[in-house]
């Protein structure tokens, strides 16, 4: 009978104790959270309750699973699961913890600052950070696995002794890795590309969608992903239209007939900026830029606060007074001119030329002989 109660004893007991002591942490961090509304650190903390559990259940079972004396033929390999998931549990929590740390930080200074280019900027560095995180616990958290193993241990001396020709090996082997990694690194920290940045790379047009160590995503206008590696933004040039604040000036063309009405045009133009929301009012102007023996080009110049609505401004100018000028001023619209040449004047309207000697004679008329 006793050697049935032990191990229940022992198993149930670490496992009740481990659900009411997080039962208890996450009641904690319920009531925190509620009480400071300000903050989302407590609430982003719930997040590691299971990784958390897992931490108190293994360290309990490790501690007692002498004390059940159940299956003592299996105990080293028992214990040495029980370890390698306090270990991957441990690893798990702190980057959990760290995520929620960053994370409150960054809401933190999102609302103490309004300017979205600085906010980007520290959104940006912080992504990256928590990847950095990430991975160096995950390695650490690998390399205490393996070293729970006696043979692992034994073999540390000769895996130091050959580390500088392995270093050298994967330096030449990971060159491209390795500098798509400091890529991405001088883009979070040189401030050159931001998470929500409008950019205009290889002649497409869209947003920076996410920014990791090794590449970047744009999103394009008609919802398409654009995968590239942050090395090509260290290396080659690109537009950053959000650089520098998000206020954008945007050009409409048009190719009118020389007798367009400019003067009503630049009311026309005023008249649809007005009922455009897209339009931010800080300047607009209608001017010709150049001429041809046909048509003449007309520029518009419009503003707005951001990519978006800029390109929403041009469009509407364009429609719109294009439809105007083809309602009220058909004439200002390019044509070609098909009408027939105004002959020299002459007698009943025929063209005239002049004889070889001097006289005037008809077109029509054969020309006289010379004697």
């Amino acid at each position: 009978m006793e050697n049935v109660l032990r191990p229940l004893t022992v198993i149930g007991g670490s496992v009740l104790l481990t659900l009411v002591i997080g039962w208890a942490t996450d009641l904690l961090l319920r009531k925190a959270d509620a009480r400071h509304s300000e903050t989302p650190l407590w609430g982003l903390l719930r997040r590691g309750r299971i990784p958390y559990q897992l931490v108190l259940c293994a360290a309990m079972l490790r501690g007692s699973y002498d004390e059940a004396q159940l299956l003592r033929e299996h105990r080293v390999g028992i214990g040495q699961t029980l370890t390698l998931v306090l270990i991957g549990s441990a690893a798990w929590l702190v980057i959990r913890i760290a995520a929620a740390v960053v994370e409150t930080s960054y809401s933190r200074y999102a609302r103490m600052h309004r300017d979205p280019a600085r906010v980007r900027r520290v959104r940006t560095q912080v992504t990256l950070i928590m990847r950095v995180v990430a991975a160096i616990v995950g390695v650490v958290a690998v390399a205490a696995m393996l070293l729970t193993f006696p043979a692992m241990r034994a073999a540390g001396a000769s895996l130091l002794a050959s580390a500088g020709i392995l270093g050298i090996v994967a330096g030449v082997a990971a060159q491209s890795t390795l500098s798509n990694m400091f890529a991405g690194l001088q883009i979070a920290f040189g401030d050159m590309v931001r998470i929500g940045d409008t950019v205009v790379v290889d002649g497409e047009w869209g947003t920076v969608e996410e920014i990791t160590l090794t590449f970047l995503t744009v999103r394009t206008w008609d919802e398409r992903r654009i995968t590239m590696p942050v090395s090509y933004f260290t290396s080659k040039p690109f537009e950053n239209w959000s650089r520098g604040g998000a206020q954008m000036t945007g050009i409409v063309y048009w190719h009118l007939d020389h007798s367009a009405p400019m003067d009503a045009m630049r009311e026309k133009l005023r008249d649809i900026l007005r009922e455009c929301p897209a339009w931010d009012g800080r300047a607009c102007d209608l001017t010709v830029t150049d001429s041809t023996p046909n048509t003449m080009q007309v520029r518009a110049l419009v503003t707005a606060k951001d990519a978006d609505d800029i390109w929403k401004v041009r469009v509407t100018v364009r429609e719109q007074m294009i439809r105007w000028l083809t309602d009220h001023h058909p004439y200002a619209l390019p044509r070609v001119n098909t009408a027939d040449s105004a002959p020299p004047p002459g007698r009943n309207g025929a063209r005239s030329s002049t004889s070889p000697d001097g006289a005037p004679r008809r077109m029509h008329e054969p020309p006289r002989q010379s004697r």
